[in-house]
């Protein structure tokens, strides 16, 4: 990694986090608890394991880094509580390609933020990328888009504006380690979902599932990201994140042969190649 260029460490810790989240979708469908359960364990389980590994890694240190992020770590604690939370319970209430369309508008909004507050405006070639994989997931849901619940469509915007606030922040906070103030964000999580959980038991194949979803495609993921826009514009991660558009719905389709639409294929073609355009271009120019 030390020979890397910011450019190349960034892209690469989004594009391995991104993987290490495509099977969220399959883990999410083969799991039997309830939604406020499935919360409550994506949240205790990262926040205890990550904590340990934090505190084998840097010992006290990790106190001292928490309460040094400042105002940074606030920021990052709340926006990555609140955007764990919203996107839950807006698919609770709105048609889930309504939550999935606004979250599509994450790098766009990064784009925006950094350029007011980090002064930082994206090139031509950014704007270009984030346009086209935005109306290509849009081309993919369209047909499962209506006019839902307008609390859940608010949340679906929040979580995606909670994602652009978050990775400018840490863009924004290049110098400072954020990963124990998403460990913070992911106790909290876990302690919100307290108050609605129905059950904490854990039976057959849930006793493997859902630790391992808890392990691969939360806890490894949120540490990466949180890492990766120290090294590159907070849009460019976001952008990422859109592979699992195509990803997730592959992997349920191979696993459990519930076939994607056209719609999907094409559209994720369409976001694959993008970003793989988009990636190459801006690894060349470093």
């Amino acid at each position: 990694m030390k020979n890397l260029t910011d450019q190349q460490k960034g892209s690469l810790l989004a594009f391995v986090a991104v993987m290490f989240i495509t099977p969220d979708s399959l883990f999410i469908r083969l799991a039997n608890i309830d939604t406020w359960s499935l919360v409550f364990y994506r949240g205790m389980i990262p926040f205890i394991t990550v904590f340990i590994g934090m505190l084998l890694i840097y010992k006290l240190n990790f106190f001292s880094m928490l309460f040094n992020s400042g105002y940074h770590g606030i920021i990052y604690i709340l926006t990555f509580s609140v955007t764990n939370i919203t996107f839950v319970v807006s698919i609770q209430n709105t048609n889930v390609a309504n939550t999935l369309v606004m979250i599509a508008m994450a790098p766009m909004l990064s784009a925006i933020l950094g350029a007011i507050f980090l002064k930082e405006p994206p090139d031509k070639k950014t704007w270009i990328a984030i346009g086209i994989t935005f109306l290509a997931a849009v081309y993919i849901f369209y047909d499962s888009l209506q006019l839902g619940n307008i609390f859940g469509d608010i949340l679906g915007l929040i979580t995606a504006l909670g994602l652009a606030v978050g990775a400018v922040t840490i863009r924004s906070a290049k110098n400072k380690n954020l990963v124990p103030a998403a460990v913070v964000g992911k106790m909290f999580v876990a302690i919100f979902a307290i108050f609605f959980v129905e059950s904490y038991v854990l039976a057959e194949k849930d006793l493997i599932i859902v630790p391992l979803m808890c392990l691969m495609c939360v806890a490894v993921p949120f540490v990466l990201v949180t890492i990766a826009p120290r090294f590159i514009p907070a849009e460019e991660v976001n952008l990422f994140f859109l592979l699992e558009t195509i990803i997730g719905p592959l992997w349920v389709w191979m696993i459990i042969k519930e076939q994607p639409s056209i719609e999907t294929i094409q559209g994720g073609l369409v976001i694959i190649i993008t970003i793989a355009i988009h990636s190459f271009l801006k690894l060349k120019k470093s």
